[in-house]
């Protein structure tokens, strides 16, 4: 049995029931190599050593997919995600991803995204792993486990102005603009928008009826004028069951990011995204005074937790709220100019005994 190293990671090489093992350590540290080492050993004298699984990060998220398109509706999310992984950890093996990879993904990543992106990617890597230790294709911890995800500022988030909204709208090709003011008048998510379909459509009693594909819950929306406007001219040219078909299929659109952003750069615009429409509809409805709860049930969330972020965004109607109270201490309490009391005979005399004291007398 020995150690030998691999760049910066040490390597044990043993033999077990009979046939030579070699695996990585996952350290590069030599005296916890020989801790692994030890073990191993341990297992083979006591006859319960389990031959290392090799798996690598490819072949374990070829079959995570899999299972993700059975069991998540995000599946295609986890596709996004999984893809900017193997673009950094390669054809590495499970066992060679280790705690300290993992911080280094995290470094090299957050340089070009957000650390909450970074975190949903992490996330999914320790989700994984677990499933690849309940499939037998992982053995030993799970290394995201000793990794802290990174702190995020959920209070952070883009809105558009209404001078920002004009420019935009202004440089929209038609079927982009008619989107866009229907995602900024019912807050609802790209996907959802893109597959909306017109038996969810009620022009009659002016509202939605949705189940977004996010939490698989019935959401009815009512329409205000700017949204039933664009229903009612996208139902004059009606071609098919999708509301905002894609013309060249019929069928939803997959994505729209590129005439979007084609949009935002005619109008000399950045840092939005179609998820800043959303954003943009819920800061929008507290600057109106909504209240929490209603506007929790617009979005569709889940908790009102989620609906906290916007409550922040309420300033003026925070500053309306407190000018309210001005001149209400004036109607139940009287504030009269402090007056010189007289002072009475008892202090007098406390006054006098103090400089007899001084005196010795």
């Amino acid at each position: 049995m020995a150690l030998y190293q691999r760049g910066r990671i040490w390597y044990a090489d043993y033999y077990a029931n009979g046939e030579r093992i070699q695996e990585s350590t996952g350290t590069a540290n030599r005296r916890e190599a020989e801790k692994h080492l030890a073990v191993r050993m341990s297992e083979v004298h006591r006859g319960v050593f389990l031959k290392p699984v090799n798996t690598t990060l490819a072949e374990l998220g070829e079959r995570y997919i899999d299972y993700a398109k059975l069991h998540k509706r995000s599946w295609v999310r986890d596709v996004q995600l999984l893809a900017n992984l193997q673009a950094f950890f390669g054809a590495c093996s499970l066992r060679d991803i280790t705690p300290l990879k993992i911080e280094q993904y995290q470094s090299e990543r957050v340089k070009v995204g957000s650390p909450g992106t970074t975190n949903r990617e992490v996330a999914l890597l320790k989700h994984m792993f677990n499933m690849a230790e309940r499939w037998g294709q992982h053995q030993g911890t799970n290394p995201v486990r000793m990794v802290r995800f990174l702190p995020e500022n959920n209070l952070r988030f883009r809105t558009l102005s209404d001078d920002e909204e004009r420019k935009l709208l202004a440089c929209c090709a038609p079927h982009v603009r008619e989107m866009v003011v229907f995602a900024l008048n019912t807050g609802l998510r790209s996907g959802d928008i893109y597959r909306l379909t017109w038996r969810e459509v009620d022009l009659e009693q002016r509202r939605l009826n949705v189940i977004p594909r996010k939490t698989a819950k019935p959401l009815e929306l009512p329409l205000n004028n700017d949204a039933l406007s664009v229903l009612a001219a996208r139902q004059g040219r009606q071609r098919g069951p999708y509301v905002f078909p894609n013309p060249d299929t019929g069928g939803p659109f997959l994505n729209l990011k590129t005439g979007l952003n084609g949009a935002l750069r005619r109008a000399g615009l950045s840092g939005i995204t179609w998820h800043t429409l959303r954003h943009t509809f819920a800061s929008r409805l507290t600057l109106s005074g909504a209240d929490l709860v209603t506007i929790k049930d617009l979005m569709g969330h889940a908790e009102i937790k989620t609906t906290l972020r916007y409550a922040h965004s309420n300033a003026q109607a925070k500053a309306r709220a407190v000018a309210q109270l001005n001149g209400h201490s004036d109607k139940t309490v009287t504030i009269t100019p402090r007056r010189s009391q007289p002072r009475t005979a008892c202090a007098r005399n406390s006054k006098k005994s103090g400089r007899m004291a001084n005196t010795g007398l």
